[in-house]
């Protein structure tokens, strides 16, 4: 008997010392689309996600996700990246640099509206312009319009959103948020070197199966970085050119 409840005993500590997975709240795919672009995916629920201020590169956060939006010198945020109305960055809502301005342009930002359950991707340059159910409850990433519901008007929108290099620029890697009608988000990178139309056509064709509606376009370049975890264990890594980050889309 005191052998059984030893044994028992034991189970029990090692089932404590084992971790939860942290792809309990995504799920973490790799395909590669007709093109050639190979994307990296973590599948999501809106309700999961947390943006973040940081100052690494992602291969040394303890945190998974991948690379959120544009940042200059010294780490100053220069996308929107807000929770619950409070930037990332910290200060306040109307401070610049620290995640509630678009700095310079009017830009797509993908916003979930928590209590209305609902995406959208709304071109403003302050979260303040935002138009949300509630502002104790919903999140908001800018970027630059991907308009996946929209092959004609894509460019021109990207264009007057001052994407980086252009539409037709120099092939890089990408990275984006995509959302689609059964209420997922996707966090998607690439390490290929391509467009950015050759990375929406990939997104297109790879992503939701078909049920994609819209999403952003976040930093490029060597900014794109992943970390991950699959089912199995396995820590995926996708470092950029190495360079440290400042903000990222991470989970709760």
């Amino acid at each position: 008997m005191f052998k059984k409840s030893l044994i028992l005993a034991l189970v029990f500590l090692l089932v404590l010392a084992v971790p939860v997975s942290a792809a309990a709240n995504y799920t973490y795919s790799k395909v590669t689309a007709s093109n050639g672009v190979v994307l990296h995916a973590m599948k999501a629920s809106p309700n999961d996600i947390k943006l973040k201020a940081i100052s690494s590169n992602l291969k040394n956060q303890s945190s998974y996700g991948i690379n959120g939006g544009f940042f200059g010198s010294g780490g100053t945020l220069l996308s929107i990246a807000v929770n619950n109305h409070v930037p990332a960055g910290g200060g306040s809502i109307g401070e610049l640099y620290k995640g509630a301005v678009n700095v310079g342009y009017a830009r797509g930002t993908l916003v979930w509206d928590a209590k209305a359950s609902k995406y959208s991707v709304q071109v403003v340059k302050w979260a303040s312009e935002l138009n949300v159910s509630d502002k104790s409850n919903y999140w908001a990433q800018g970027g630059i319009s991907m308009r996946l519901s929209s092959d004609s008007t894509w460019k021109s929108q990207a264009t007057a959103e001052n994407i980086p290099g252009g539409v037709n620029g120099t092939a890089s890697g990408r990275s984006a948020l995509v959302y689609n009608s059964g209420g997922n988000v996707w966090l998607v990178v690439t390490n290929t070197t391509c467009t950015p139309e050759q990375f929406r056509t990939a997104i297109k064709e790879k992503i939701g199966s078909g049920t994609l509606v819209d999403g952003i376009f976040l930093d490029g370049s060597g900014s794109s970085q992943m970390k991950a975890q699959t089912s199995t264990g396995q820590t995926i890594e996708v470092t950029g050119d190495g360079r440290t980050v400042y903000q990222m889309v991470t989970f709760k």
